[in-house]
């Protein structure tokens, strides 16, 4: 009977110092992907998931890519701009969805649901507070794997999306705001920041995260005084230290906030909640309060809203006046600079596309890669994220046991 064992255990130990042949791991085969980018449907999602530039790297790497016509009008990319970069354009969805991998900006609708089939990779954003449970049980039963933008890691372990968008959300507030404050009608024809002989803007900002890091940033680099209230004195330091100033800082408390407020011509509202609503920190009565032609921005209207004051607008109708003061509740700030945020979706997502293709298949890919494996919510059909399962009671399946049993 001819002996199991490999070759290495049955050599004498003699033959085993001789030289031996090299046992490499075998690479994994590169794979051609079809990746397609349907139009967004959504009047409030005016980015793209890919850029020109994006699209001509990856059919340089022999990818295909398919992209509705008119898809990225809404963030000033032609189709001739994409076509150029190698791009197949085509006038229907359906042609659209027959791709490998689906890159949305939006969640799906249930039409666009309807074309998706087993094995196929969604990747897009949730919105997981706007969801509800026929949305996951409608993912699942098409057995797709479905990658959330916003549960997506970098190699740092930060957020990706969330980071960059959160980046943007707070630089283009503070031009809002100074939009607004300058406005006849909104404001009080006032120029926003500083100038020699004149009382600087007082920008008041509620919260110490990303949003508020950048928000204060722009703000300061056009000369306002900046004032920063946070529960978190950790947050606070690491803002201030961030900065690189000595900026004026304080807990939430509701008697320094209200004084803060009287004399502002801008609060921003920049609180996250990892809960998913975030709470209501500032009341009407402090509002009335403000001066006639301040301007609100609550930041944290995607959660429900920081402001008691606070109602979600839309890009086409931004503003209402409520007690004198103005208030901008668009959720979605960074669609409101699509081409911007466009690029920055491009720059995070063309590395991942291109890491499933060198790993040979977005299954290979996310067992090697513990921060893109942290976007899944949906693996094969399977609800791989604890908080959905449990927000509506759906079968859970760990994503690290799934990998760690996959071949």
């Amino acid at each position: 009977m001819e002996d199991p064992r490999p070759d290495y255990i049955r050599m004498s130990p003699a033959d085993r110092l001789l030289p031996q042949e090299e046992m490499l791991e075998v690479p994994h085969q590169h794979s051609n992907l079809t990746i397609g980018v349907p139009k967004e449907i959504s009047a409030q999602e005016n980015r793209i998931s890919l850029v020109p530039d994006g699209v001509a790297l990856l059919c340089r790497n022999s990818h295909q890519v398919i992209i509705e016509s008119g898809a990225g009008l809404t963030a000033h990319f032609t189709d001739h701009e994409y076509s150029e970069a190698g791009a197949r354009i085509v006038n229907s969805p359906q042609e659209v969805f027959k791709a490998d991998i689906i890159l949305k900006v939006g969640p799906v609708t249930n039409g666009e649901m309807e074309l998706l089939h087993p094995k196929q990779t969604l990747v897009s954003a949730i919105q997981i507070a706007m969801q509800c449970k026929e949305f996951f049980k409608g993912l699942s039963a098409r057995k797709v794997t479905a990658l959330a933008f916003e549960l997506i890691r970098d190699k740092t372990n930060q957020l990706a999306v969330t980071r960059a968008m959160s980046e943007i959300a707070g630089s283009t507030s503070i031009f809002i705001a100074a939009e607004y404050l300058t406005d006849k009608v909104y404001g009080r024809g006032k120029m926003f920041g500083g100038f020699t002989g004149i009382n600087p803007s007082e920008v008041v900002i509620i919260g110490a995260g990303t949003v508020a890091e950048f928000a204060a940033r722009s703000a300061l680099g056009l000369g306002a005084l900046v004032k920063v209230f946070d529960n978190s004195v950790y947050r606070l330091r690491r803002i201030q230290n961030n900065l690189g100033l000595r900026v004026f800082t304080s807990i939430l408390h509701p008697k320094v906030m209200t004084e803060s407020m009287r004399t502002a011509d801008v609060v921003i509202g920049a609180i996250h909640s990892s809960e998913g609503k975030t709470p209501c920190v500032i009341s009407e009565e402090m509002v009335k309060q403000m001066k006639d032609g301040s301007v609100i921005i609550d930041v944290s209207i995607d959660q429900g809203g920081c402001f008691e004051t606070s109602h979600p607008t839309s890009h086409s109708d931004p503003v209402f006046k409520l007690h004198g003061v103005t208030h901008y509740c668009v959720p979605n700030i960074p669609s409101r600079v699509p081409h911007t945020a466009s690029q920055a979706l491009n720059n995070i997502i063309v590395p991942i596309i291109l890491d499933v293709s060198k790993q040979g298949g977005i299954e290979n890919l996310l067992k090697r890669d513990y921060g893109v494996r942290q976007g899944v919510y949906i693996f094969h059909g399977m609800s791989t994220n604890l908080f959905i399962s449990r927000q509506y009671n759906l079968p859970f399946q760990d994503i690290d046991l799934l990998m760690a049993a996959f071949h």
